[in-house]
């Protein structure tokens, strides 16, 4: 039987696992990974999630990229998949930046956004 290998839901920028590496040292914790999430939430209607993961969930969709492990979260991956993590400094805001070509819009902040789940179409690209 000839499977096909799935595609990765998520990569990171150099910068984004740069950050993420500084931070989990920074945590002092033993950690699994950093989860990523989506939530309902903020005025675009849906806002992004990281946090630190002790222990593995046992339906998390596993991305190791550049020395970093992600930990996507079983319910956000269709509205992830394709997505670019990066972490970019400015004079005035410093922060992870989700390159998402699943998002339709953004509220003018920038902190929530409205997602569509991936295209059949996008999930094969990204293989």
């Amino acid at each position: 039987m000839n499977t096909r290998p799935r595609p990765q839901a998520m990569r990171l920028t150099e910068a984004a696992a740069e950050r993420i590496r500084a931070l989990s040292v920074a945590s002092g914790r033993a950690i699994e990974g950093v989860r990523i999430g989506v939530k309902n939430g903020g005025c675009a209607g849906m806002e992004y999630t990281m946090e630190y993961a002790e222990a593995r969930g046992p339906h998390d969709e596993i991305v190791e990229d550049k020395g970093v492990r992600l930990l996507i979260d079983p319910t956000a991956v269709m509205f992830l998949l394709g997505t670019e993590m990066d972490y970019q400094t400015g004079e005035l805001r410093s922060g992870f930046v989700f390159n998402n070509p699943n998002q339709t819009s953004a509220c003018g902040c920038g902190e929530s956004v409205t997602l569509k789940p991936a295209e059949p179409a996008t999930a094969e690209a990204s293989e």
